[in-house]
């Protein structure tokens, strides 16, 4: 039977997620109300029995690092592990990761222990669900050496991704990492007789999605040089020599990288058919069991909204929002399009009263609140009467202090506090 060594990718700066990634890396940004997005790749992982798991950090990992160590648990006789690689030096190196291929050869060291037949490379910042099982087996059939996992999109979005320019048999004859968007490509269009059937109007052309199948050898061997991309360097130097195939991938793939595209992906959970859908008892999404009590919910007017464990929601009025775990609303707020990420902590009586005496807006949503369009992380202290993105004033993106504007989206960053009556 093939052996299979899981490889997530922990993301670099993630910069343009910023605020969110200030204090944690990308792949540790809470998702979905109670996740985070390494709950994804991971899950995909297990679902699909590669349940020997690396995930390799570099930036901001702390929050990372207490999640995945907090979550993933496994018992002796699956012989299963989720595992943390951070950057570290060594007698053979003493740098930073300086691309996917070169983090990954720097813990080739610790793959090789696992003798495993192929390695599987995820991204650990993406949402989607996938049957890695699935995938492994046509790389197998095939007889390729590398499998790229690809879908379809269109010419505007081709200019951001690697693009693969494939056969009628989804052999890869060439690949380029992202042509931009005045480069000729009509003849990398996918062929026509691999889109019969699919919903891809308006999508003629196949990008990677940055998860590879390599046979553990061709891996390994691609891998003796100071190349430090797969993308840009070691896929393009494979095609030369080696068969390389595409995975063809006609589900739900969004690669979050953005504010915009974050936020989005939020706000299309709370709809009646979301793309991506956390209510598969055959395929769950894990995340860290926190035994927190059910949310109570009083005299509240909720509708297509999540709410997660362990909220207090009194007197509100809520659409179209994500409620994150142990979130406090006080009487009389409303929320429309708001992803709130929660808090890590319940503050006690004494702390509350502390808050009273100091002034100090608790860790919450104040009363009176009217909230639109907005992510609010975590532990943030909105006070009473607050107005975010309702008053129909000037916007531009910048960093404005206790909170930040990108992408036209208002953000109050983690640990921020609202003065009552603040008007943003």
């Amino acid at each position: 039977m093939p052996r299979v060594l899981s490889i997530v990718l922990g993301g670099g700066k993630g910069t343009r997620l910023y605020p969110l990634t200030k204090d944690r890396s990308k792949p540790a940004v809470p998702f979905g109300g109670k996740y985070r997005i390494v709950d994804i790749p991971i899950s995909n992982c297990i679902n699909s029995g590669f349940n020997q798991i690396y995930i390799l950090t570099q930036f901001n990992s702390a929050s990372l690092h207490l999640h995945l160590s907090r979550t993933y648990k496994f018992d002796q006789f699956s012989k299963g592990f989720a595992e943390i690689l951070a950057a570290e030096q060594t007698l053979h190196h003493s740098g930073w990761y300086e691309g996917t291929a070169d983090a990954v050869r720097k813990n080739l060291q610790h793959f090789r222990n696992h003798h495993p037949t192929h390695y599987c490379i995820v991204s650990g910042d993406q949402l989607y669900r996938m049957d890695m099982k699935d995938m492994l087996q046509k790389h197998i059939d095939s007889g390729a050496r590398l499998t790229i996992a690809c879908t379809v999109v269109s010419r505007e979005a081709a200019s951001d991704f690697g693009i693969a320019k494939i056969d009628g048999d989804s052999k890869i004859m060439d690949f380029q990492e992202k042509p931009g968007k005045t480069k000729d490509i009509a003849d990398w269009k996918i062929p026509p007789k691999l889109l019969a059937g699919k919903d891809a109007v308006g999508k003629e052309y196949l990008a990677s999605m940055g998860i590879y199948i390599f046979d553990a050898d061709l891996m390994e061997a691609g891998l003796k040089n100071d190349r430090v991309d797969f993308g840009k360097e070691i896929i393009p130097m494979i095609l030369g020599s080696e068969p390389v195939n595409a995975y063809v991938f006609d589900g739900y793939w969004e690669d979050i990288g953005t504010i915009a595209s974050f936020y989005e992906a939020n706000i299309d959970l709370c709809s009646i058919n979301p793309q991506f859908n956390f209510y598969d008892m055959e395929r769950p999404i894990y995340t860290h069991m926190r035994n927190l009590p059910a949310s109570k919910i009083n005299y509240s007017n909720i509708n297509t909204s999540l709410t997660a464990d362990g909220c207090i929601i009194t007197n509100a009025s809520i659409s179209r929002s994500i409620i994150g775990i142990r979130t406090i609303i006080e009487s009389g707020a409303s929320l429309d399009g708001v992803v709130c990420m929660g808090a890590d902590y319940y503050e006690t009586p004494a702390e509350r009263r502390a808050d009273e005496k100091a002034r100090r807006s608790p860790v919450g949503i104040g009363g009176g609140c009217i909230i639109k369009g907005a992510i609010i992380d975590k532990n943030a202290r909105i006070g009473e009467n607050c107005r975010i993105g309702i008053d129909d004033i000037e916007r531009t993106d910048g960093d404005y202090g206790n909170y930040h504007i990108v992408d036209g989206i208002i953000i109050i960053p983690k640990n921020a506090t609202l003065l009552p009556g603040t008007s943003v």
